[in-house]
């Protein structure tokens, strides 16, 4: 009996709580390989959707001020001819007009439309006066009146939104088509000015008594996919150091309250 050691030895803890702890790092890291991997198939597929629905161009010159100015830099989604709409701003090409250049005009007139000006100084369309917004503001919505002119079907009329130096369809009256374009002539629609950044183009307001208005492209679901996408990358990726750094100081706080324990 006077041999028995009386000393006992306090159970140690943190077993079951280790354990868990190594049991929550390791779905931790799972989850966070998951959010890394699905933020990339959203951040990468949303930059080819766009590459895919939209083309970047520079506009040369103001014809489109205030809406696009000289040098500004659009995504135009790209669009076939039957699919513009009174008020849209499209990019087409024509040779009758500038040979081997991308032209950007509004289109204010459709096949089978009659389009004048001007009725109390506004743009006429069917016999509607049309709200113009978008023009420079105190501006006329042309600088000379023009006679009648029947769209003929598949062709468009389009005008500048700066009127006054515009080279659009009025400078073309005079040509067999009466300043029309072909709807097959139409590669793209602008959809928002990106540099300097403006955002999307405002919708055309004052056609839809004229009928549907066209309906805005993809681009703003493509921009919340990457953003989206980039907080899941970054989130992810981060954990790793932070659960790491979480963990040092678990381990720092057991070491020091097991020293007070002794």
């Amino acid at each position: 009996m006077g041999g028995e050691s009386t000393t006992r030895t306090a159970p140690r803890s943190g077993g079951t709580g280790s354990g868990t702890a190594a049991g929550s790092g390791r779905l931790g890291q799972r989850l966070s390989g998951v959010a890394v991997a699905l933020g990339l198939v959203l951040f990468l597929g949303g930059f080819a959707w766009a590459a895919v629905s939209y083309r970047p161009y520079t506009v040369p010159t103001g014809s489109m001020t205030p809406t696009i100015d000289a040098g500004d830099r659009v995504l135009a989604q790209r669009v076939g001819g039957d699919e513009v709409r009174r008020g849209d701003v499209v990019v087409f090409r024509d040779s009758s007009w500038v040979t081997g250049s991308d032209v950007v005009k509004r289109v204010v007139a459709v096949g089978g439309d009659t389009v004048s000006c001007c009725t109390d100084g506004k743009l006429t369309v069917n016999g509607k006066q049309i709200e113009e917004p978008y023009l420079p503001k105190g501006s006329l919505a042309e600088n000379q009146d023009f006679p009648t002119v029947t769209v003929p079907r598949g062709r468009l009329f389009l005008l500048g939104d700066e009127r006054q130096g515009s080279l659009d369809s009025t400078a073309h009256l005079t040509d067999a088509a009466k300043g029309t374009v072909a709807r097959t002539a139409v590669i793209a629609r602008v959809d928002s000015v990106v540099f300097p950044w403006k955002g999307a183009l405002k919708r055309p307001t004052g056609f839809e008594a004229l009928g549907t208005l066209s309906r805005p492209g993809p681009l703003s679901t493509i921009e919340l996919l990457i953003v989206v996408g980039a907080v899941l990358v970054l989130g992810g990726g981060a954990y790793g150091p932070i659960a790491r750094r979480a963990g040092r100081s678990r381990a720092r706080a057991a070491r020091a309250e097991a020293a007070g324990v002794r």
